[in-house]
């Protein structure tokens, strides 16, 4: 009786081992979701919003502007959720205490269609830019108020007359 016991009890430990192997190789072939880096998210996030900001206002196209100015803002927001801390800096503090306020004179300048006043603003959220680059340890990223439109596709000019 007891050697059939242990018979069926190792059979048992047989197939859930196979099982459980089974398993496991399964998950390993199944795709990993994507994590991307801060540096990912800068590049593809945040930089196409600044750019298409700039442009935008270049072309006095305030309502475009203004909804760029807007999704800059909010991809800032996201950027802080998928990265809360990036090299031990709380990203939601510091993106609160330096791009408030040059977003906030980016937005006065849209509202009231200035040019000139969008010019300067925009060239301080640049600058903001930055010098938070190098508070990161990442001065060698240096972004500029934009010459050319990465986008062929897109038409900055206002439709409005």
């Amino acid at each position: 009786m007891f050697r059939s016991e242990l018979i069926t009890a190792l059979f048992a430990g047989v197939l859930a081992l196979a099982t459980l192997g089974e398993v496991q190789a399964q998950a390993s072939r199944e795709p990993r979701a994507y994590s991307p880096s801060f540096g990912d998210l800068m590049t593809v996030v945040i930089q196409p919003r600044h750019l298409k900001l700039g442009l935008a206002g270049q072309e006095k196209n305030w309502v475009y502007a203004d909804y760029e100015l807007r999704e800059l803002q909010g991809a800032f927001r996201r950027v802080a959720s998928a990265v809360p801390v990036y090299r031990s800096t709380d990203m939601t503090s510091l993106i609160d205490a330096t791009m408030v306020t040059p977003m906030g004179d980016v937005a006065t300048a849209i509202k009231t269609g200035n040019s000139d006043k969008f010019v300067e603003a925009f060239a301080r959220l640049t600058a903001t830019c930055n010098a938070c680059h190098e508070s990161t340890d990442h001065a060698q990223i240096v972004i500029q108020v934009p010459k050319a439109s990465a986008f062929p596709n897109q038409d900055f000019r206002s439709r409005q007359p």
